[in-house]
C-alpha cells in the first residue's frame, strides 16, 4: 500500500530540492505532485478546518495533540475517580429519568 506525506522543497537552477531531509531510500522511486504555495496554504486551511471539526484526523506530523504518559493517564484517572461522587452509570440513569 503506498503512503503519502507532503514535503516543501524549492525550485533551483532546474532540481526540485527538500527543505527537509526525505525519509527515502537511496535510488527509490516516488511519484511528485507540483503544488503551488496558494494551494498548498488552501490545502493546509481545509485540513486545519477539517481537523477541528472532528471529521478527520491530522496527517503525521502535523498533530498539536499531546498525548500524555501512562503515569500521566493513571494520574488523571485517580483523581477523576476520586472526584466522582457516584458511578456514571447511575449519572446517567438519573438523567434518562429511569
Amino acid at each position: 500500500m503506498a503512503s503519502s506525506s507532503m514535503i516543501t522543497v524549492i525550485y533551483e537552477q532546474g532540481v526540485l530540492r527538500p527543505l527537509a531531509p526525505l525519509p527515502l531510500q537511496e535510488q527509490q522511486t516516488v511519484q511528485i505532485q507540483i503544488l503551488s504555495a496558494t494551494t498548498t496554504d488552501q490545502v493546509q486551511k481545509a485540513i486545519h478546518a477539517l481537523t477541528a471539526a472532528g471529521l478527520i484526523t491530522p496527517p503525521p506530523g502535523q498533530s498539536t495533540i499531546v498525548y500524555l504518559s501512562d503515569k500521566e493517564r493513571r494520574d488523571l484517572a485517580d483523581r477523576l475517580g476520586k472526584a466522582a461522587t457516584k458511578p456514571l452509570s447511575e449519572i446517567i440513569i438519573e438523567e434518562r429519568g429511569e
